[in-house]
C-alpha cells in the first residue's frame, strides 16, 4: 500500500532492485487511475445540456413526464469501481515486497519518495545494491531547483563537493525529481545516487544527519565502475 499512502518502502524492499521496479510501476498505475478518476467524475457531474421539452402526447390526459435519472448513482458506481481497481493494482504490484523484520514498514532515511520524487531511499545496508549499477554517486550543495516547463517535474542543479563515482567527476551535476520536493532547498547538502540510465535518483539524502551514516557505507562498497551485468 506504500504506492497509495506515499509511505517509504521497508528496508528489505529498498535493497531489492526488483522490488524497487515493482514499486515504481505501482506508483505510476496509481497516478494514472487518479487522473482518469478525476476526468470521469468531471464528466458525470456536468449539468445536462438544455434542450426543448417534448410535445405532450395526444389524448384526453397529458402524458406524465419522466423524472430525470439522478446523476449521483452512476458516479458513485464509477468511483467505487475505480477505487477497487486501484487497490487491486497496488496489491498485485506490491504483494511480493518484503517487510521489515518486525513486521512494519520501517522508517526511511533521507527524503521520502513522496517528499522528493526520488525512486527510493536506501539505508546503509542497501547501499551496495544501489551502487552496483550507479553512474553517479556524489555529495554536493544544491545551487538551483527549477520546475521543468510543461511538467510536474523539478530539475535540481548540484555543485559537487565529493564524487565517489566517477572518482573525478565534473564540478556540477543535475538530476530530476518527479514532483515538488517538500524538504529540499537551495543551499542544502545532499548525497545522491543516480542510476546508469535516467536522471531520477535511486537514493537521495538531505543534510549531514542523513548523509553521515551513508558516507562510510558508500566509501566501503563502491566499485570502480558499474558491474558488467548492468544494462
Amino acid at each position: 500500500m506504500a504506492a497509495i499512502t506515499g509511505d517509504p518502502l521497508p528496508p528489505g524492499a529498498r535493497a531489492d532492485a526488483a522490488a524497487l521496479a515493482e514499486h515504481r510501476s505501482a506508483v505510476s498505475d496509481v497516478a494514472l487511475l487518479r487522473e482518469q478518476l478525476g476526468l470521469i467524475a468531471q464528466a458525470l457531474t456536468e449539468p445536462p445540456a438544455a434542450g426543448r421539452a417534448p410535445a405532450p402526447a395526444p389524448g384526453p390526459a397529458p402524458a406524465r413526464p419522466r423524472a430525470p435519472r439522478p446523476r449521483r448513482r452512476p458516479l458513485a458506481l464509477v468511483l467505487g469501481t475505480l477505487a477497487a481497481a486501484c487497490a487491486a493494482a497496488v496489491a498485485t504490484g506490491l504483494g511480493g515486497l518484503p517487510l521489515g523484520a518486525d513486521g512494519d514498514t520501517g522508517e526511511a532515511s533521507g527524503v521520502s519518495a513522496a517528499d522528493a520524487g526520488a525512486k527510493t531511499d536506501a539505508p546503509a545496508s542497501g547501499v551496495p545494491g544501489l551502487l552496483a549499477c550507479a553512474r553517479l554517486v556524489a555529495e554536493g550543495t544544491v545551487t538551483a531547483l527549477e520546475r521543468v516547463p510543461g511538467t510536474g517535474r523539478y530539475r535540481v542543479t548540484l555543485e559537487v563537493t565529493r564524487s565517489y563515482r566517477p572518482a573525478e567527476g565534473d564540478g556540477r551535476a543535475a538530476f530530476t525529481l518527479e514532483d515538488a520536493p517538500a524538504r529540499l532547498r537551495a543551499g542544502d547538502e545532499v548525497l545522491v545516487v543516480l542510476p546508469r540510465h535516467g536522471s531520477v535518483p535511486d537514493a537521495l539524502f538531505v543534510g549531514e544527519r542523513e548523509i553521515a551514516p551513508e558516507r562510510a557505507a558508500v566509501g566501503a562498497a563502491r566499485p570502480a565502475s558499474p558491474e558488467p551485468s548492468c544494462t
